[in-house]
């Protein structure tokens, strides 16, 4: 088991938990130090919420790690609670990079952001505003907030997405009062509202949600949705991208990870698992996703692969040269 530490640091004058792990080996090694992976959840995630096997395995092959919890959430401070904002999001991932970069043994220009769901489209926007990111790993990613609400509305109807709107916007309106926030589902049964509530949504959360997470999460959230278009920032990567795809994702409509790699101009690297959605951080799914990941890593940081991809990259989109 890896060394694990408590650690904390400011964002927007916020302090944001997190976990430090120490990479084991010298597999990664540098002359600068180890690379490290910055990492957080996606849509009202928390830290301990089936993140942890993905960061020991980082930790395992030699890589040093940071896991945090954005500000309202898990054991970070902030108000409102549960208050997701993806522009707050990544102004915390990059408050995060500021921190392990300044760490012991740390390579500041070996950084990989690695993102899952929501915060899959979040790495990618802030990687493509800091050069000196090394790479990105972006799992079962939210790239086209727009699409996925096209997907909502064919699914659920207008009659649901209307009610889910009104929620967002009676939020929207109490933040901007200052009144007291509406909450609603994080996860929920088919047809009850909530920020997700496929067949899967529910009991995927529940099968991986740790101690500080709460099913709730900041209507307004919703608000943000359309804009949340990570896909118009796929041009401006200048680092190597690392797209994992769930083929029966219900979250996420897998087509959308397709479409925004080809749009990284050679950086992208698409892989794809028959799975839904959260199957990807429990059992086979995930231990073949961080075998991949392990390995895209391994050739673009200069480290000797740890083990062979699970399989061909089928659909692969824009594949870089190597």
């Amino acid at each position: 088991m890896p060394d694990r530490r408590d650690a904390t640091f400011e964002s927007s004058g916020e302090t944001c938990a997190a976990w430090l792990y120490t990479g084991q080996g010298d597999a990664f090694a540098g002359e600068s130090g180890r690379p490290c992976v910055v990492m957080a959840h996606g849509v009202g995630g928390t830290r301990d919420s089936g993140l942890e096997p993905f960061a020991e395995a980082f930790a395992d092959a030699g890589l040093d790690v940071v896991l945090f919890d954005y500000r309202c959430f898990g054991d970070s401070t902030g108000e409102p609670r549960q208050f997701a904002w993806p522009p707050r999001h990544r102004d915390d991932y990059g408050a995060a990079v500021r921190f392990a970069r300044d760490l012991d043994g740390v390579d500041p220009d070996r950084i990989v952001l690695w993102g899952t769901s929501w915060s899959g489209g979040h790495v990618v926007c802030v990687a493509a505003d800091d050069p000196r990111v090394a790479a990105v790993i972006s799992q079962t990613p939210d790239l086209d907030g727009l699409r996925v609400g096209q997907a909502i509305l064919k699914h659920e109807g207008a009659g649901y997405a209307m009610r889910l709107n009104a929620a967002a916007i009676r939020d929207g309106v109490a933040g901007l009062r200052g009144g007291e926030p509406e909450l609603i589902p994080l996860a929920a049964r088919p047809g009850e509202i909530a920020a997700m509530s496929t067949d899967e949504a529910l009991p995927g959360y529940e099968a991986i949600g740790g101690n500080t997470w709460r099913n709730e999460v900041t209507a307004r959230a919703l608000l943000y949705e359309p804009l949340n278009r990570a896909v118009t920032r796929m041009d401006d990567l200048r680092c190597p991208i690392l797209i994992g795809v769930a083929e029966y994702d219900t979250i996420i409509p897998p087509e959308t990870g397709h479409a925004a790699a080809w749009k990284a101009k050679g950086r992208a690297e698409v892989r794809e698992y028959p799975c839904a959605h959260f199957d990807m951080y429990v059992g086979e799914m995930r231990e073949r996703s961080i075998a991949d990941q392990l390995h895209f890593l391994g050739r673009h940081l200069g480290a000797t692969p740890v083990s062979p991809p699970s399989g061909p990259a089928r659909g692969q989109a824009s594949p870089l040269s190597h």
